[in-house]
């Protein structure tokens, strides 16, 4: 069975983000892939969410990544679903189709089949995009079993959006992303 994505400290940091995004009137969108909505459920775990969850997308496919978030067709077939400018593209939709003032995308290869050398299991590439600022992208080669990746990738993203909002955490994922398009 599963790890409850709420292990680890996921809540502590859901908890941290509601409060950082009440303090700013702002909300967050969600664009995912490996994690099935495992980020989207730890956010709305937490009590009166609506104020600042706005609403997240499980884009498991291409198409529907395409069709849901505008990510284009070239830059699925060129990159793969799960790469830089997918993630980026995946991001910059949620936040545009959803208005949120931020947004993140979480797209990797969770396993235990998949991967490749290019990109073996445990491979999860990240954005964030967020109001006034360029979006942010990183990928980490996550350790462990289907659950572990899948619950990692979970608490990386909301670092890496702990980290994205004004006054982010110095040396938090994120913090010293690629900003570049």
């Amino acid at each position: 069975m599963p790890a409850p994505v709420n292990d680890g400290g996921v809540a502590a940091l859901v908890e941290s983000l509601a409060a950082r995004l009440l303090a700013r009137a702002w909300r967050v969108a969600t664009a995912e892939s490996c994690t099935g909505g495992m980020l989207a459920a730890a956010c709305t775990d937490l009590a009166g969410s609506s104020r600042w969850f706005e609403r997240g997308w499980v884009t498991y496919s291409n198409e529907a990544k395409h069709a849901d978030l505008g990510v284009p067709e070239a830059t699925l077939a060129r990159h793969g679903a799960v790469s830089e400018p997918v993630v980026r593209a995946m991001a910059d939709g949620a936040r545009a189709r959803s208005g949120a003032a931020l947004a993140v995308s979480i797209s990797g290869i969770a396993g235990p089949d998949g991967g490749t050398p290019g990109k073996p299991v445990g491979l999860v590439w990240f954005a964030v995009a967020c109001e006034g600022r360029p979006t942010a992208s990183f990928h980490r080669q996550l350790p462990g079993d289907r659950a572990a990746v899948r619950v990692a990738s979970v608490r990386a993203a909301l670092e890496a959006l702990l980290a994205a909002l004004p006054g982010g955490l110095p040396g938090e994922p994120g913090a010293a992303a690629s900003a570049a398009p």
